[in-house]
């Protein structure tokens, strides 16, 4: 077993480091034993209890127990206090001993210090104490000083010297149940469906289909968190500097102007002043440098003038100013990121800031797409007949799922053949975790998707109030889900800005999104029917006012690479002059 010391004098807060440690290691997935070692008389049992009536009886040894615990005591009588190695043998395997007490016992110990007790450190005189944690950073020793109440710093300095490093994060490789056949059936009597009810009812409906793995920190750009994550150091780790400048304690300072004389060198960040600086005295100190014993406050460089090893400036000065509190941030143990948090650069930063170097995440969601459709041929540098249309739906779809940070897997194109899509569909199913399929959602004779859906009784034909993209097959196949899109590219895109990519975040467990949308005015006249809700291939004009393209047409796909968003008319009849005020969607909300 691997053991560790925690020493100190009396009232220096040694047992709430031991109590804090013990919480910390343990939340790593590390055991933990402790042993500490009784003050003076101290005694484990006392007059009147019916142990104690066993000892005084003759009871060489006494075992109590009870529902919650064994305890073993063994009566010394003429022999020696055991030492520590003697004890340590009577403990069960763990992968840690925390010791408290012993300071005399040749073993790697941490001593724990409050200035305020007075109490010289031990550490001075010990060379088996390889660090200090004190509230209030003693310098000029030979080993590392934590402050007191950084217990992640704390533990990760014991798990690294006695060998343990960092415990690796135990993540089940936990598959989340399969969705049900009927999770997309629509309530009885609905037929047309508006927009919002559509919505709803899919974030009703949807849930995690990924299960969880551990990665790397730097590795983590667009997954989702899969669990909370709390910070494992404080941020910052210690009072610091928030400038480049001049430190001093501020209550040993009267009214200004103030000339205080200079120590010699400085603090700078990663090279610490190793030493106090005296009441009335100030230090040369920069930005990020942990501020130095008997510093408490900070004057800017720009506000001081230095000259014959004295610094000069003007008061007011505010007391505090210019320093950065220990955790001022986010303290160890605080929450950092909740569950369902898609990461981005921001979060790595804050993550690893906050020492953590490995976390757990979803397992990427794997998109497939597959195209339907005999007129359907790959692009061929335009040699194909007019009779022949080139997938346009496949490689948008695939580079909607990619920027969106899912895995997308290509499934191909197939040919109007019920049984040819069959097998595709079949052999889709242990590659991909959804499957988004163009062309053959609707109602026709060649509409192969959503016969085959049917076929297998797991078919909802939704019938959305939109413009462009009415028709949208939805359904499971073997458990997986499928959603049938559009053929029209225009009306694919729709459909799936819309109704699938809040779809895939919900079933990727980063939870359901909404695109952000805001009111400009409008640079066209439109006359709109009530019924369904339209969305126009959009474009915001250099005055701010927002244009909408020539066309209405879901073929025109150039209208979709000339827009920059959508403009979105609601379910109501409405009339729309220029100036009007329009909700606009840019791209960038619909993760385009």
């Amino acid at each position: 077993m691997k053991i560790f010391g925690v020493i100190g004098w009396k009232n220096s807060g040694k047992t709430g480091l031991m109590e804090r440690l013990v919480s910390e290691i343990t939340s790593r997935g590390f055991s933990v034993a402790t042993l500490k070692h009784a003050h003076h008389s101290f005694d484990v049992d006392h007059k009147g209890k019916d142990s104690y009536r066993h000892r005084a009886a003759g009871a060489g040894e006494v075992l109590l127990a009870s529902r919650q615990r064994w305890a073993l005591m063994h009566e010394l009588l003429d022999e020696d206090e055991p030492s520590l190695e003697q004890l340590l043998e009577h403990l069960s395997p763990n992968d840690l001993v925390l010791i408290e007490g012993y300071k005399r016992d040749n073993h790697m110990k941490i001593e724990a210090n409050r200035a305020s007790t007075g109490q010289p450190l031990i550490a001075l005189e010990d060379g088996t104490v390889r660090a200090v944690a004190s509230d209030n950073g003693p310098r000029g020793l030979s080993v590392p000083v934590f402050d007191l109440d950084d217990t992640a710093a704390i533990a990760d300095f014991i798990l690294q010297e006695v060998g343990l490093g960092v415990a690796e994060m135990a993540v089940p490789d936990l598959a989340p149940p399969v969705m049900r056949d009927d999770c997309f059936a629509l309530p009885d009597g609905v037929n047309w469906m508006p927009v919002d009810d559509a919505l709803a009812h899919l974030e009703r409906r949807l849930s995690t289909v990924v299960g969880e793995e551990t990665i790397a920190v730097p590795d983590a750009d667009g997954r989702v968190l899969s669990r909370d994550q709390v910070a494992l150091r404080s941020n910052p780790p210690g009072k610091n500097s928030a400038m480049d400048g001049y430190g001093f304690a501020y209550g040993t300072i009267g009214s200004g102007p103030y000339v205080l004389p200079l120590v010699d060198g400085r603090a700078a960040a990663g090279e610490p002043f190793l030493g106090v600086v005296p009441k009335g005295h100030a230090i040369r100190i920069l930005t990020g440098a942990l501020v130095p014993e008997g510093v408490d406050t900070v004057v800017m460089e720009e506000d001081t003038r230095r000259s014959d090893g004295h610094v000069a400036f003007q008061g007011p000065v505010k007391a505090g100013a210019n320093v950065r509190s220990a955790g001022e941030d986010v303290k160890a143990g605080q929450l950092a990121l909740k569950a369902g948090c898609k990461l981005r650069s921001p979060d790595l930063a804050l993550l690893t800031g906050l020492g953590i170097a490995e976390i757990a995440v979803r397992k990427r969601l794997r998109v497939g797409v597959l195209s339907t459709g005999d007129e359907i041929i790959a692009a061929d540098g335009g040699k194909s007949a007019a009779r022949k249309t080139y997938d346009a739906n496949r490689p948008m779809l695939l580079s909607l799922a990619a920027r969106w940070d899912f895995e997308a897997v290509d499934l191909g194109h197939v040919m109007d053949d019920r049984a040819l899509l069959k097998t595709s569909l079949n052999a889709a199913v242990d590659k991909v975790d959804v499957i988004l399929t163009s062309g053959g959602a609707s109602a026709g004779d060649e509409d192969h998707v959503s016969a085959l859906l049917k076929e297998e009784g797991a078919l909802e034909a939704w019938r959305i109030a939109l413009k462009p993209g009415r028709p949208l097959a939805l359904g499971m196949w073997q458990g997986v889900p499928v959603f049938g899109l559009p053929g029209n590219p225009v009306a694919a895109f729709v459909c799936t800005a819309i109704f699938v990519r809040p779809s895939l975040s919900a079933l990727s467990g980063a939870g359901w999104v909404k695109p952000q949308g805001f009111m400009v005015p409008a640079a066209f006249t439109k006359s709109k029917r009530a019924g369904r809700r339209e969305y126009l291939r959009a474009k915001m004009a250099d005055d701010g006012r927002v244009e909408v393209f020539k066309s209405e047409g879901s073929g025109r796909i150039s209208g979709m690479s000339w827009a920059d968003g959508l403009v979105e008319l609601g379910d109501d009849a409405m009339e729309v002059d220029e100036g009007d005020p329009v909700r606009f969607i840019p791209y960038g909300s619909l993760g385009i």
